[in-house]
């Protein structure tokens, strides 16, 4: 089921960042999660719902503006 609020997301097991892409096109890169974390969220019936309680406010994040800005470290 698609979510209403994530228009997508990626995981980098290397650097265990959890990037997550908002229907704003907001785009936050959550720091430190573990992989496990985001196994269950790709099982989740609701991302927006998974969010919002095993990800939001638990890990530090980055956010960009939007998904076509590129950053540097």
């Amino acid at each position: 089921m698609p979510s209403s609020v994530i228009r997508a997301y990626s995981y980098d097991a290397q650097q265990a960042v959890l990037r997550i892409v908002f229907v704003s096109g907001a785009v936050y890169d959550y720091q430190a999660v573990p992989e496990s974390v985001y196994q269950d969220m790709k099982n989740a019936f609701s991302k927006g719902t998974f969010f919002n309680q095993h990800i939001k406010d638990k890990f530090k994040f980055s956010r960009y503006r939007d998904a076509h800005g590129h950053h540097h470290e």
